[in-house]
């Protein structure tokens, strides 16, 4: 049987294959090589200040609306009292009588209590920290504002442009980059997993971790800058940060190598983790030992212990808070009596939200949607190593940290736990605020008493 080759169809097998050429040497000149090395062409913060000028232009057509917009809302200042005098300042506007001769409770007192109520469900501090951050104008993607597009026809002709290159050009080659930077990491960590442990065998894994978490944040065009490098995490220390999203460990490992903490999974991230372990000392827990506090603290109490390992990387308020604010730590890994190093993440909402609401999308959708985002843009400060001072329990040292890290990252220090994103507030809150109230009512009749 005689076979006939169609021109067309040759010329099209040529013309797939010098793509394909072109496209793995783009990878390995722009994207791999320089990842081995640590080195940038500029070309992502080329894209980012190409971004600016666009969203410059965008933000002027918004400039009207936005400022009728801002007319029409009420601002409500109030500044900080304490309960005594709220209760005082109401009884005086409610009553003729000297309020040193009123009685122990009164029914206008009630009016506090539902003022502030109301108040908490206006304003609240805390829901508000598990959604995204508000943007003072559109960056051009409706998951920012699903109307803005509508405005005007160059805002909407601005806005089709820009989805066909999130999603025709960066989307894939994004898709293409982690796939590349995850498989190297497995594939590598269990090669390096076979040699013997040593000096050798520490340097190739700091190398290849390296390696793949910089091509993963290329596959994120993540565009990080580093302060104050000197305080960078040591081995035999505790590295803590604030909480956005599961990319943070991307951002902080593609800068220097931590060993990880967290629990044990199946499916590809059990894979990547096994592999992990494998070339370096990580500490996974199996679920059943994860709630075990007093063995977590021993594990990693004999990791800091061994000096020759990689510091622990931990995030200790336990959830991914809008990276508006900082909220309570948990005091675990401050109980242990190693040296805390804090580091200060702060993102750039305007290209792209890193917040992972995890009540509301899965960890393959999330990872989409900043893979379809114009890019993601932060800052990380390391901060001076701190330690447990003498009389400090680990509530307090916690507390101090979580401080320094808020005013590094200009993050709103909260006393609240991340653990509301999903429980009911806890009725010891409650029961503080009838402590004050009680608190006042014994006051006063004491008062008369002694009078």
């Amino acid at each position: 049987m005689e076979l006939f080759f169609n021109p067309f169809d040759n010329l099209l097998c040529i013309l797939l294959g010098i793509s394909f050429t072109v496209w793995v040497t783009l990878l390995l000149v722009f994207i791999i090589v320089p990842a081995i090395f640590g080195v940038s062409f500029g070309i992502r913060r080329l894209y980012m200040k190409t971004l600016l000028k666009i969203f410059e232009v965008r933000a002027r057509c918004l400039s009207i609306y936005f400022s009728l917009l801002v007319n029409e809302l009420t601002i409500i200042a109030k500044e900080p009292t304490s309960l005594e005098e709220e209760i005082k300042e109401i009884r005086r506007s409610g009553s003729n009588k000297d309020l040193d001769s009123a009685s122990e409770f009164e029914m206008s007192d009630i009016f506090y209590f539902a003022r502030r109520g109301v108040e908490s469900i206006m304003d609240d501090e805390v829901t508000k920290r598990f959604s995204a951050e508000e943007l003072e104008s559109w960056n051009l993607l409706t998951r920012s504002n699903n109307n803005f597009h509508y405005i005007s026809l160059r805002l909407t002709v601005l806005w089709g442009l820009g989805l066909l290159i999130r999603y025709g050009i960066l989307l894939p080659l994004r898709v293409t980059l982690a796939f590349t930077g995850v498989s190297l990491l497995v594939f590598l960590t269990s090669l390096i997993g076979l040699l013997q442990n040593g000096r050798m065998k520490n340097v190739l894994s700091e190398k290849v971790h390296l390696m793949c978490y910089r091509i993963c944040v290329r596959a994120l065009t993540a565009i990080i800058t580093y302060h104050d490098s000197e305080n960078k995490p040591k081995n035999g220390g505790i590295c803590v940060a604030n909480h956005t999203s599961p990319i943070d460990v991307i951002i902080l490992a593609s800068d220097g190598c931590y060993a990880m903490v967290g629990q044990i999974h199946g499916g590809l991230m059990g894979l990547i983790q096994r592999a992990m372990v494998k070339a370096c000392p990580h500490i996974w827990f199996e679920r059943s030992e994860v709630k075990d506090r007093h063995l977590v603290a021993k594990r990693l109490s004999n990791h800091i212990q061994d000096k020759s390992k990689l510091p622990i990387l931990i995030f200790p308020e336990g959830t991914c808070i809008n990276n508006t604010s900082v909220m309570m730590f948990k005091k675990g890994s401050f109980d242990i009596g190693a040296t805390v190093y804090p580091v200060a993440i702060k993102y750039d909402p305007r290209f792209g939200d890193a917040f992972w609401n995890s009540s509301k999308f899965g960890m393959v959708s999330y990872l989409l949607r900043m893979m379809s985002s114009w890019a993601i843009v932060c800052s990380v400060w390391y901060l001076p190593p701190m330690s447990r001072e003498e009389g400090e329990d680990a509530v307090q040292f916690a507390n101090r940290v979580k401080s320094a890290i808020a005013r590094k990252g200009g993050l709103v220090d909260l006393l609240w736990d991340g653990g509301l994103k999903r429980e009911k507030v806890k009725d010891t809150f409650k029961e503080e605020q009838q402590k004050l109230y009680s608190k006042m009512l014994v006051g006063t009749q004491e008062d008369r008493s002694r009078s």
